[in-house]
Parts: structure tokens; sequence; C-alpha cells
């Protein structure tokens, strides 16, 4: 038996061309596409980060408009600089009819491992514009320049 459609011949079906598109459409489910898309869920939520290096100091930008800087921790512990922000609101509306309340809620944390030559104890750090800025100065004497260069034999 042929089958046409649209003017075009169409081959009959068989058990194993719809087993295989059931198969191929078990695979596309979401179960399987979940660990991607919470990954790429929480980047959306990360801020984007900027660190430039100069000879005297290490600046890191955090763009997180939207902020006050009472929304931010910075700790550092053990040579690890932690920035994160946990940001809660609650609104509720009341009008005649109804009372409407929503619920805001965000957090992100970013971790850099602070390199030796740092000093930890002169990090500054200073919110404008809706963009975090943390100065994190290097010590003295790695300001000097104590360059030696290496002759090769």
């Amino acid at each position: 038996m042929k089958r046409e459609r649209n003017g075009e011949s169409l081959a009959p079906k068989s058990f194993f061309t719809d087993f295989f598109s059931d198969v191929d459409r078990f695979f596309e489910n979401d179960l399987f596409r979940m660990p991607a898309q919470i990954g790429r869920q929480m980047m959306r939520n990360m801020p984007a980060t900027n660190i430039r290096e100069s000879e005297r100091d290490f600046t890191i930008e955090v763009a997180a408009p939207g902020m006050a800087k009472d929304d931010f921790n910075i700790d550092i512990d053990e040579g690890m600089l932690t920035i994160s922000s946990q940001k809660e609101e609650d609104t509720t509306r009341e009008e005649e009819n109804f009372t409407r309340r929503e619920y805001n809620y965000s957090s992100f944390s970013r971790s850099f491992r602070l390199p030796e030559s740092v000093n930890a104890e002169e990090i500054k750090a200073r919110y404008e514009e809706g963009v975090l800025k943390i100065n994190v100065p290097k010590r003295e004497e790695v300001n000097a320049g104590n360059r030696k260069r290496i002759n090769i034999e």
C-alpha cells in the first residue's frame, strides 16, 4: 500500500521507525538535559567579574546593578577571597478584591585564591553605579621590582 502526502510518496512506517523515534523522544526529555540547564541557570545568576592586574595591585570588578553595598559580604579565609550576596524581597500589594504577594530571592558566591604577593590587610572595596570594586594591593617588596634574570647555560 502506497501512501501520499502533498503529492509526495511516503514509505510505509515500520515498527523500528516508531521504536527509534520513541527512543529519541525519551532522550530529548528535560530529565536528561536538567544538569546542563541547572548549570546554565546558575551561570545566569552569577554576576560578570573582571580582574585586572597592575604593578601595584589587582582590581576585581563585579557587575551587580540594583544592589546596595549592604547586600554584599566580602571575606578572606586562608588566602581565599569570597564575595557573596543574599537578597530577599517580599512585596505585598493589597487592592479592593485581592492581595498580591511576591517573593524574590537571589544569591551568589564567588571565590578567588589570592596570590602570596598580596597585602590582605590593605584590601578595600566600594560599590558605585552598579559595580562592586575591590582593590587588592600587592606587598611593597613585590612592588619594588625585585626581578632577577636567569641566564640559560
